[in-house]
This record gives structure tokens, C-alpha cells and sequence, in this order.
């Protein structure tokens, strides 16, 4: 099977804005003064809540909303500028994949992907060759001829990526294009977007509510929160350091390094006035990430350790751990200088009598 190695193209968000207009007059801001640059053939994750922007954020890519304010580029054209011929060029530029699949039930594989190529008014015989070849790249060359009824939930999406593909775009857009999948099935999809960007040099922008799809597939990241951009950059470094507390909150629950309940309702602000154990968050990574520094900690100052929490992940090829820990808090200070001196994050969560 052959396919056209794709030009990846930019995308820029350009002190973007968007306020819609509310029924009984007045207006809600969605989005304001987003600035995000999705560099040519790279994974980019956007994050967020729901109601935070994100959708909204996606759905002016392919033109689909117009920015109030701002601008937003796929290379060097402004999407909320192009009508007509020019906004339809740009779109045949943007595939997208929905949450929902958005299959035609009477149609089979085959015909779902051949559908926007029909649109595009592709010549028949060139329509057949290349749908073919789509439904091979997806592993569906057994589902050809069958209806959306008859697939799985995973059969469905990469129906969907098919087609997403079937104009040869420049970008791919995925909006949740996992969550209604189980966690095996949203593996294998994954799994099949990593192949795409690598194979065909596509620029992927993926929004989603799960840290842990950003952690497998994004090379980058953007965490959006009430219609800002509150961090963005490479993934490794947001994870292994973030800096915003709704980045924390999404991270605590992907990496598995939530407080048990007993110790969060002991848990205080102040250190006590005597004895009392320091609560600590100490996230492994760069070049000291896999070294047992807990058990040399214990070993060169005698400070005691009681893990209460943790897990080892893999970013990429790095690895990267976050483990949450209680020690004697007058020897806190100590420790978290020594565990920093070896190039590790640490940070006080609170204490415990």
C-alpha cells in the first residue's frame, strides 16, 4: 500500500477570543486572549474540563466557529478570514474525527469513507483505489462491505479515521475521539494515530479530558481552564513540572498519587509546634528518575520514609514517577534539599500529627 507523504502544516491561535450570544441578549465569553502554536507534525494535546473552551478552541481549526477577536492559521491562511472556494480548500486540509463516530447507518465501511471524496467530486475510479487503501491502513479489509451496526465501538473510530484521512489533510483534528471507548480499545486507537503522524507527517491536535491520553500520545501539550490557556509546552516538562493547580488536579488522578482519605482528613497547613510528620510530593525525573533515592535518603541522613502513595509512568522514552511520602517534619527541610540536590522535584502538601 502506498500513501502520499503528507505536508504537515502549523496551526496558530492568535490572541483568539470567542463570545457567543445568549438568548435573552448579553453575550458569554468562551475564549479569550488565546495564543498556542501547534508546531508542523506534532501531537498536541489540548485539556480541559468540560465547558472549558476546548471544543470550541477545535471547531475554529476546520472554520466550523469564527473567532470573535484574533486569529487563527493553518500555515499561512487565516481560517476565520476564508468564504467560499477558499474556506472549502481549507477544509479538505483538516481532517476530523468525532467522539461519536457520526457514521451514516446505511452506508457500509467502504461507502463511509468514500463519502467526502464523493463531496469533493474525486473522479469513481480514483475514489475506489484509494478507499481501499484507507481501509487497509485501519486493519478493516474483513468490514469492508459491512454496516456501522455490525462494528464494534473501536471498528467505528477507525472507520471514522478512514474517512478523516480520505482527502489526504494536512491536519487531523480528534475531538474525544476516545472517551466513549474502553481502556483497550482506546489503546489500539491511540496506537493507529501514532502510526498515521509518524507515516504520513501529519499535524495532529487532539482535544480530550483524560491526562492519561496526553501521557500516550502527545508530544505537547495545552491545558485550557475557563477560556485561557493556563500551560502549555512539551509534555515531559509539563508533567514532571507543573506549574498551574488545574494541571495538578488532572494530574494527580493519572497518575495514581491521590491521598489516601484517612491522611487527607488529618491533613493540616501548619506544621505542628512539635513531632508531626511533613507530607510531600516527590515527582522522579531526569537523569536520577529510576535511582532508589527514597532508600538513599534513609541511608545517608537516617530520616525515616512512609510511602503513602505513588506510580512510575513512561513519558516517551523517559521515565517519570511521582510519589507522595510522609518523614518527621523537623527533619522536612533536610530531606527536601537532599532529594533536590539529586535533581528532584519536591512539595509540601501539608502535615499530620
Amino acid at each position: 500500500m502506498t500513501d502520499r507523504k503528507s505536508q504537515a502544516a502549523s496551526i496558530v491561535f492568535d490572541t483568539v477570543g470567542k463570545a457567543f450570544k445568549k438568548p435573552g441578549g448579553g453575550t458569554v465569553s468562551a475564549l479569550e486572549d488565546v495564543s498556542l502554536r501547534v508546531e508542523p507534525g506534532a501531537i498536541t494535546g489540548i485539556i480541559g474540563r468540560s465547558g472549558a473552551g476546548k471544543s470550541t478552541l477545535l471547531r475554529m481549526v476546520n472554520g466550523l466557529e469564527r473567532p470573535t477577536s484574533g486569529r487563527v492559521l493553518i500555515g499561512d491562511q487565516d481560517v476565520g478570514a476564508a468564504k467560499g472556494a477558499a474556506l472549502r480548500t481549507i477544509r479538505r486540509d483538516v481532517g476530523m474525527i468525532f467522539q461519536h463516530f457520526n457514521l451514516l447507518s446505511s452506508r457500509t465501511v467502504a461507502g463511509n469513507i468514500a463519502l467526502p471524496l464523493e463531496i469533493a467530486g474525486v473522479a469513481s475510479d480514483k475514489i475506489k483505489p484509494r478507499v481501499a487503501d484507507l481501509i487497509e491502513r485501519v486493519g478493516l479489509t474483513a468490514q469492508a462491505d459491512r454496516y456501522p451496526a455490525e462494528l464494534s465501538g473501536g471498528q467505528k473510530q477507525r472507520v471514522g479515521i478512514a474517512r478523516a484521512l480520505a482527502t489526504e489533510p494536512k491536519v487531523l483534528l480528534s475531538d474525544e475521539a476516545t472517551s466513549a471507548l474502553d481502556p483497550e480499545t482506546t489503546q489500539t486507537v491511540l496506537e493507529l494515530l501514532r502510526d498515521i503522524n509518524r507515516d504520513l507527517g501529519l499535524t495532529v491536535l487532539l482535544i480530550t479530558h483524560e491526562m492519561a491520553v496526553v501521557r500516550d500520545i502527545a508530544s505537547h501539550v495545552a491545558v485550557i481552564d475557563g477560556g485561557r490557556i493556563v500551560e502549555a509546552g512539551p509534555t515531559y516538562d509539563v508533567f514532571t513540572a507543573p506549574q498551574h493547580a488545574t494541571t495538578r488536579s488532572f494530574l494527580s488522578g493519572v497518575t495514581g498519587v491521590t491521598l489516601p482519605a484517612f491522611i487527607k482528613h488529618e491533613m493540616q497547613a501548619t506544621r505542628p509546634e512539635t513531632g508531626g510528620q511533613e507530607v510531600i510530593r516527590v515527582t522522579f525525573a531526569g537523569k536520577h528518575a529510576t535511582d532508589p533515592m527514597l532508600a538513599l535518603l534513609t541511608r545517608d541522613l537516617g530520616v525515616e520514609v512512609n510511602i503513602l502513595a505513588g506510580a512510575v509512568e513512561e513519558i516517551g522514552v523517559h521515565p517519570f514517577g511521582n510519589l507522595l511520602v510522609s518523614l518527621p517534619a523537623e527533619r522536612g527541610a533536610e530531606a527536601r534539599a537532599y532529594l533536590e540536590r539529586h535533581e528532584l522535584l519536591t512539595e509540601v502538601l501539608g502535615y499530620v500529627g
